[in-house]
């Protein structure tokens, strides 16, 4: 057998660099020391401009204009902005005259800036900011809630050596001390998608859309003032690859939001993540390098893709050279590069590198019990795995240790031999991502703490009650094709005031449809199919009681309501 290699920063060779924080979390310690760049402080970036940084996963930025306060950014929720007004209120009591979004996230305490100037106020961001939130919570809602779990470690403890030490771009998905986390989102009231020059509380704005992590970040620059506000420079190497789950982001278009941004000439930084920087020549030099640690990794996989190389390949030769770790802009404490390469050529050629292997790959389970049959069976697997953990070979490790996971016949022990080495890779990654998807990936094997609830489509009553159309054309993601065999119907929803969706159920899908020419029409309100939904009720029981009624042919509608994946449907 070949030794253990460490040929990436993804985790560390042995346990020599684990050590124990504060709290007694065990972590690498440079995941420890980027504690001291995302530390709590609410700093003037230059006179009439101030930004918080870790009062939650991102920042609050505050530029005064002369009609008042722009505020950039309003954070997960109402009880995180109205932290951030009270800390500008030490520096400011000017009022808050408008608001701006960088994207989609971080939109979710406007309303805390709503109460405290009395009234509506101009909120600016891109037309797809109110889309893009849509899309997350409705088709993708358990796969992108989970994810978030994992990446952000979420379910962690608050201490001991599985305790959340933080998340990369902050301390903390949610700040603790927000809690209980009140909803605040407002919609933007002037939109834009090209590039805009806008007069905001008497300040010249221009605004540069720059997708970054997200296809609605704009670049915000300030000419008078010489400050940028930004989503392209983060305290860390840029996340190609979000292990959460995310759509491609090309880094070609990254790099030109970057160009653009360089080209400005800015005095300050201020980005949604990290402490700003002042100085043309520091931000010149170093998002200059940022950039190139983004160039360097497409060239270098496009490179490999050209000369041949699977993506298990590219994840290996292609490594970002050392003197990129001389700058937090570009070290490894958020994801890692071999992701990114991975990610790269996914987006760029899609998931088939060439390997043969890959073509018509057994099913997994299959897969796993002729391979552990093949090494001599489930005791001498396990042997090997006890054998590379107390070596140090964390790669192969995992490797063996997933293949008794995945036979049949799998039990407790083997789930918790692959959580045993999944702490240990956690433990030693300078990556938060990484350390939080793995520690959270145990725990849930071990049973620590259950990701069950985040793999099942859990549609909210608020959300179904305000925009009934769009859950009943969500629906068509919860279709079990085994229980449509011969169906071939389609359905109209009344909900009265006019609104109405249709749903034909055939060839194994749900088609979403105006309604017209449907074979059964169903009359009920928001809220009755809310309770059905949810699983507070079943369809049969708000028929019998007259909630709901059908013209046409009951018995189908039943049968196409019981097809979906619904806590009570047909009962």
């Amino acid at each position: 057998m070949s030794s253990p290699t460490s040929h990436s920063r993804s985790f560390a060779f042995d346990g020599s660099q684990v050590v124990e924080a504060a709290g007694g979390q065990l972590a690498h310690a440079d995941l420890i020391g980027h504690l001291e760049v995302i530390e709590r402080a609410f700093s003037e970036v230059r006179p009439g401009v101030w930004c918080f940084v870790g009062n939650g996963l991102s920042n609050q930025t505050f530029v005064e204009g002369p009609d008042g306060i722009i505020a950039i950014d309003t954070g997960e929720c109402i009880e995180e902005m109205r932290h951030a007004i009270a800390e500008l209120r030490a520096f400011s009591d000017r009022p808050i005259a408008a608001v701006i979004y960088t994207h989609f996230h971080y939109v979710a305490g406007t309303q805390a800036v709503i109460d405290e100037a009395g009234g509506p106020i101009p909120i600016f961001g891109h037309r797809r900011i109110v889309a893009n939130r849509g899309r997350v919570a409705a088709e993708i809602g358990p796969a992108y809630s989970r994810g978030l779990v994992q990446q952000f470690g979420i379910n962690l403890p608050s201490d001991g050596p599985d305790g959340l030490v933080h998340v990369g771009l902050g301390l903390a998905f949610r700040n603790p001390s927000h809690a209980p986390f009140t909803p605040g989102f407002v919609a933007p009231t002037d939109t834009f998608d090209t590039a805009s020059t806008l007069m905001i509380a008497g300040l010249r704005v221009e605004i540069t859309p720059a997708p970054s992590d997200a296809d609605d970040s704009v670049t915000i620059w300030f000419p008078e003032l010489g400050v940028c506000v930004n989503n392209l420079v983060w305290p860390t190497l840029f996340n190609i690859f979000a292990i959460r789950g995310e759509e491609y982001r090309d880094p070609r278009v990254l790099l030109a939001g970057l160009d653009h941004l360089l080209a400005l000439g800015a005095e300050h930084l201020v980005g949604a993540h990290g402490p700003p920087i002042s100085s043309a020549a520091e931000i010149a030099e170093r998002v200059t390098r940022y950039r190139d640690s983004i160039q360097f990794l497409w060239d270098q996989t496009v490179r490999g893709i050209n000369l041949g190389w699977t993506t298990d390949e590219l994840a290996d030769r292609v490594r970002l050279p050392d003197s990129y770790d001389d700058d937090y802009l570009t070290c490894e404490r958020y994801g890692v590069a071999e992701h990114h390469v991975r990610q790269i050529h996914n987006g760029l050629r899609g998931w088939f590198d060439g390997d043969p292997a890959k073509l018509f790959p057994l099913p997994p389970t299959e897969r796993a019990d002729r391979l552990i049959a093949g090494f001599g069976g489930a005791d001498e697997v396990r042997a090997q795995v006890v054998a590379a953990h107390e070596t140090d070979d964390l790669r192969w490790a995992a490797e063996l240790a997933t293949w008794l996971t995945r036979r049949n016949g799998a039990g407790a022990e083997d789930r918790t031999l692959l959580a045993a080495i999944l702490r240990s890779i956690g433990q030693r990654s300078p990556a938060a991502n990484i350390r939080n998807w793995c520690l959270t990936a145990a725990r849930d094997l071990d049973d620590s703490a259950s990701l069950a609830r985040q793999r099942t489509h859990r549609l909210r009553r608020a959300e179904i009650v305000a925009d009934p159309v769009a859950a009943t054309a969500t629906l068509r993601v919860l279709l079990d094709p085994s229980r449509t065999i011969g169906l071939d119907h389609h359905l109209r929803f009344e909900f009265g005031d006019g609104v109405v969706v249709g749903l034909h159920l055939r060839n194994g899908i749900a088609a979403p449809t105006d309604g017209a020419g449907a074979a059964t029409v169903v009359t009920l309100d928001s809220s009755t199919w809310a309770t059905v939904l949810t699983g507070a009720t079943s369809w049969t029981s708000a028929v019998e009681v007259g909630s709901i009624t059908v013209h046409g042919d009951p018995a189908a509608a039943e049968r196409c309501v019981a097809a979906f994946d619904l806590p009570s449907a047909g009962r």
